[in-house]
Order: structure tokens, then sequence, then C-alpha cells
């Protein structure tokens, strides 16, 4: 009896050590083809080089689809664009803005999106800026003035040096002195802006609607030659955004009285009402089938650059890391969806269009693994408001080479998402849903939906870092013999209300965009 006891105790140490070392062969094996044969430079250069920006309703977001589910094809794994939507339908042209009077000099900048077209002659006018109102009713006085003009809308900066450049050469006292003077030109301008009864969003339609032939801002992104881009707030005239040392140059000329005149040709298309998608890739799984583990990124972008670090970077993450799961562990416990949304930007409305359509996916997540801010290596994992999410993700973790888990710091339970990427669509419906978190590179300044958003700002080392630490947690969520809890912390005390916080209700996507 004893012999038996000793030879079972055996057979199950034999077991357990055979499982233990296919997990470290697979493990192994996918970090040795991540590391020698990666595919992110060629796949970095397919999407931004050669496709561009993904702006959702534009021809390059439909090539885009297109070309990933044949990249899926090529590797063996079944993809399809998925329908969930319709969008306002537009492709950027040639912009150019050009100085004319008092002397000729070229612009930098370029046309907002979904803009409407100028003739290939374009627009030439004289520019103004806004006047200092006392109320609206004085500024309704001041509109008509408009009438044949382009006007400036964007605040004068007084520096275009960033902070960080100032605190390293600056003397404290300049510092200081500069930022206080900003400050103050920025309070006396958003004061100006109430007085006029607009706002920055809804200003350019009254001037457009009082007989402005342009629209001249200047969204500086508070870095060296850093512009955010976004959508135009005209119908029928001209806007463009123009980089921060022109604008301020223009500007200055204005005030001096010198009645500088710009010309601007924007050419652009109206391409009607097309639909929008999802890029939906599957690997079936063998055991659990009916369970799924998620790669998530966003696949649109802004288009002042092409979109490299948003989402690019995370796009190529979740394709790489499907790749090398296809490759090393092509027979899944659970199946693996890998889903490139479509118009995260405009408010994650390709991930709640396929959470809402997908109940039965989303009520049986085994896990979500979203990446989205930035090119930088994933340094921070949220439990995101899940009370056993410790368990679960500390043992996923545990699997993870230490000189990628040494840099991430954990918070558990966390609190659930509201909104900022497309995790947080999965995580109101109270699916496990988790945030790859990475490092910063400058990118809210930088590159965060800027026109230096491109191929060259990524940092393959750490994206590479990124499809490791992504194909592992994968591999090890479908290999849990347990489904993952999904039970909900109780929420921390909001301090307005002096009650626990709400967990973040489910919210219906725009499923017909730009179409008003």
């Amino acid at each position: 009896m004893i012999n038996k006891t000793i030879f079972l105790a055996a057979f199950l140490a034999f077991i357990s050590l055979a499982q233990a070392q296919t997990q470290q062969e697979v493990v192994d094996a996918i970090v040795k083809e991540a590391s020698e044969n990666s595919q992110l430079k060629e796949l970095a250069f397919e999407l931004m080089d050669g496709i561009g920006p993904r702006l959702v309703g534009t021809p390059q977001m439909q090539q885009a689809h297109d070309w990933a589910v044949k990249k899926y094809s090529s590797w063996d794994i079944t993809a399809e664009n998925q329908q969930w939507g319709e969008w306002k339908g537009w492709e950027r042209g040639i912009t150019h803005i050009d100085m004319v009077s008092p002397r000729v000099k070229s612009i930098q900048g370029m046309q907002l999106a979904w803009n409407p077209s100028t003739s290939k002659k374009g627009v030439t006018a004289e520019l103004i800026i806004l006047p200092e109102v006392k109320d609206s009713i004085d500024f309704q006085k001041w509109l008509p003035s408009v009438k044949g003009k382009i006007v400036m809308v964007s605040m004068k900066q007084p520096t275009g040096r960033p902070d960080d450049n100032w605190e390293e050469f600056a003397t404290p006292e300049s510092f200081e002195k500069m930022k206080k003077n900003r400050d103050s030109l920025e309070d006396a301008w958003r004061d100006n802006m109430r007085k006029t009864g607009y706002t920055r969003r809804t200003l350019p339609e009254a001037l457009e609607k009082a007989g402005a032939v342009g629209i001249v801002q200047s969204y500086w992104s508070k870095g060296f030659g850093a512009n955010k881009i976004f959508s135009a707030g005209t119908k029928k005239i001209p806007m463009v955004d123009v980089a921060l040392e022109d604008y301020g140059m223009l500007y200055r000329l204005v005030e001096h009285g010198k009645k500088p005149e710009i010309k601007i040709v924007a050419e652009s298309k109206n391409l009607g009402t097309v639909p929008t998608f999802n890029t939906i890739a599957t690997i079936k799984g063998t055991e659990k089938p009916d369970e799924y583990v998620i790669l998530s990124a966003h696949f649109d972008s802004w288009d002042g650059g092409t979109g490299a670090t948003d989402n690019g970077t995370g796009t190529i993450t979740m394709m790489e890391t499907a790749r090398i799961l296809k490759k090393i562990y092509p027979n899944p416990k659970r199946t693996i969806i890998i889903g490139l949304w479509g118009s995260e930007e405009q408010g994650l409305n390709g991930s709640r269009a396929f959470v809402e359509d997908h109940p039965e996916i989303v009520a049986n997540v085994q896990a979500v693994f979203n990446q989205d801010n930035g090119t930088g290596r994933v340094v921070n994992l949220s439990g995101q408001g899940f009370l056993n999410s410790y368990e679960y993700l500390g043992r996923w973790l545990h699997a993870v080479p230490e000189s990628i888990t040494k840099q991430i710091e954990t918070h558990f339970p966390g609190t659930p998402a509201r909104g900022g990427s497309d995790y947080a669509s999965f995580v109101a419906e109270g699916a496990p849903a988790f945030s790859l978190s990475s490092l910063s590179w400058a990118y809210w300044n930088y590159t965060w939906h800027t026109n230096l958003d491109t191929y060259d700002k990524i940092v393959f080392d750490d994206v590479q870092n990124n499809v490791i630490l992504t194909a592992i947690l994968a591999y090890m969520a479908c290999e849990d013999p347990q489904k993952t809890s999904n039970v909900k912390s109780v929420l921390p005390i909001d301090d307005e209300t002096g009650k626990p916080r709400e967990w973040p209700e489910a919210r219906e996507p725009n499923r017909k965009g730009g179409l008003d």
C-alpha cells in the first residue's frame, strides 16, 4: 500500500513536471519567435508608410481593413471585416497655404478632417483676428466685419518652446515669469471667448454663417513642431490648422496693421455615405471554443500624421501576437479573437458596436488585452475593479520573463475605466478587460493626435517587449483550467456625492457618423 502511494505521488509529480516543462517550452518558443523572427518593422511599414492614416470614412481606412484580412490569411488565420455602421465618406487631397502679402511665404499647415474642398484656385483673402469684446452683444456687432475675410481663431502663443526646454535652459526666475505671463494670456483668452457667447467648437460655424471665407487655427500640442489635427467646424469654407511658428508670425502682422493675405488651396473629396467596419480575426479553440480571449486594438486614427503610435503600434502588437500564437500555439484551448476596432477616436464606436452585437461572446470572455497609448513598453496593469483579478492575472504574469514583468506596476483590484480606449466597452458590460498601459515616450505632447505621429517615432524594442507579454498572457489565459471571475469590487467613495462610485454603464455606439 505504501509502495502504491509512493508510486502515485511520484507519477503525479512527473505529470506536474511534464506540464510545467511543456508550458515553459511554449513560453520560450514565443520569446524566441518574437525576438528572432519579428515582423513588426514590415507590418509598420506596410500600414503606416504604405497605407497611411486611417481616418474613419476614408478610402485608406477601407484599404487598411482589406490589408489586414489579407495579412491574416497569409498566416492561415481566418479574418473578416464586419460592418457595424456608416460614416461620412471623405478623402484628403492637396493642401497649400501661402502668404501672398505683404510678402510671399509658404505656410506650414493642413486642412482639417471632413472639410469640404476649395476650388483648384483656392481662396485668397485678408486675415483678421478676434476682437476683445465686452459681451455677446458687442461680438454680434463685430461679426459682420468677417465677410470676405479669413479669421484666425486661436490664441497667439507667447513661446514655441515646450516647458521642459525652458526648465533646462532658463533661469528659474525667467521660467516662472514666462508661465505667469502665459497663464494670464490664456485666462484672458478664455474670458474673451466666453464673452462672445461661443466656444472653440461653435465659433467656426458662426463665422461661416456671417460670411467668412476661411478659418485658420493653431492647436499647439506643447512640443516642438507638434500640432493636434482634428476635424473641421465648417460646412462650406476651408478650415486649416497652421504651425505655431507661422501662426504667430501671421497674428503679429495683423496686430501691426500689415493686413496679411493668405491663399488656401485645400482639395478633398466628399464620398457620400460609406460603410465602416471592425476587422475580426479568429483562432478557434479546441476544448472550450465558446470561451474567448480577445486581443484588442483600435485600427483607426486621426490623419495629421500616419497614426503610428495611436494606434498603429497597438495594431501591429496584436497582429504580430496573433501570428506568433498561430505558429507556436495553433490549437488554443479557448478561442482567440483579434479585434481591430473602427472609429475608436470618435467614441469607441467599433468596440461598442461589437459588444452590443455579440452578447454571447462578451458573456463568455476569459480576458481582453488592449493596447493603445503609444509605442512604449507596458509599465502599468490595473485590475479594472474586478475583485479577483489579482488571482488570475498574477498567475499569468508569473509565466512572463522577469525582464518584462519587473517593469510593470500592478494595481488590484483597481477601478473600472469609463472611457479612454476600447477595453472600457467590455468593462462596462462586466467582461474582464485590461489595458496594457505603456510608457509615455512624450506621447501626449508629441504624437497623440498630432502631425508628428509617424513611423520614425516607433520604438521597436518596446513594441517587441509588448508582443512577448501579450502573447504569453493570451496563452496562459487560454490554458487556465478555471474560468476567470468577473465579480465586481465595491468602488471607493465619490468625494462629491459621499456615496460609493457606480460601475460604468454601457453606451450605444454612433452607427451613422458625420452624416448630420
